[in-house]
């Protein structure tokens, strides 16, 4: 099985500017994430800027970087223009790994790339069980809920499914959405074509628009923890101490 990693990165960032280029043990922080792709059985990594400080770092230290255009409004967008620009086959796999976690385990890389092909989908992704209560009633950690195939019913910022016996919440099984992603470049250039509706829209969460579409999403949980990505100085510092 083949695959390729394609990494948006963008420059701005309202918490954390110049995020990209953070300097984390004496390298940038997109030098790091690409460097923990590499280490995936990726044929190919790609990294996917708007931005031409980005594009000379990554040159600089070695790696593949497309340029794309700056009208994006998502990550997603930008992997499609990369798809488009090398003219890829609409069966190959593509995995999304965010330009913001120099710490995500190449094993769970290549996880979501052989989910999608074991389960013979257009679209693949992971999850985490929640072990506390602050991380299920935070709105910035997405939970989901599936079916008995392992296909996703629904993503949400609220805690679902929802439990009416608030006693002893955590006896159930929480699904935290991990932000890593496979397609088939098919879906991807389907993807960009469909609007946003009204779920995505309240959600501010882009899968639901796959879901709204009848696109079937396999889910499993991942092989290996995940760390925090890096979104704030605090997210910063920590990994700069794990180096």
């Amino acid at each position: 099985m083949e695959f390729t990693i394609v990494i948006p990165a963008r420059f701005d960032s309202q918490r954390l500017p110049g995020k990209a280029l953070v300097d984390i043990a004496g390298k940038p922080m997109i030098q790091r994430v690409y460097e923990q792709a590499r280490l995936s059985n990726a044929k190919e990594v790609i990294v996917a800027t708007d931005d031409k400080r980005i594009e000379t770092v990554v040159n600089d230290f070695g790696g593949q970087c497309c340029m794309t255009s700056n009208d994006h409004e998502s990550g997603t967008d930008r992997i499609q223009e990369v798809i488009s620009r090398r003219n890829m086959a609409d069966d190959e796999i593509i995995v999304n790994v965010q330009g913001d976690e120099p710490l995500i385990p190449p094993e769970v890389i290549n996880q979501v790339a052989s989910n999608i092909e074991t389960a013979n989908v257009v679209m693949a992704t992971l999850y985490e069980l929640i072990d506390s209560t602050g991380d299920l009633l935070d709105p910035n950690i997405v939970k989901l809920v599936t079916d008995i195939n392992d296909f996703a019913l629904y993503f949400s910022r609220a805690p679902i499914p929802f439990k009416r016996d608030r006693n002893d919440v955590l006896d159930l099984c929480y699904k935290r959405h991990v932000g890593i992603y496979a397609y088939r470049a098919s879906l991807l250039n389907n993807f960009v074509k469909w609007e946003a509706d009204e779920l995505e829209l309240m959600e501010k969460l882009e899968q639901l628009r796959a879901i709204r579409k009848g696109v079937k999403i396999h889910v499993a949980e991942a092989v290996s923890s995940i760390p925090p990505g890096v979104d704030t100085l605090e997210d910063l510092e920590r990994t700069r101490k794990f180096y």
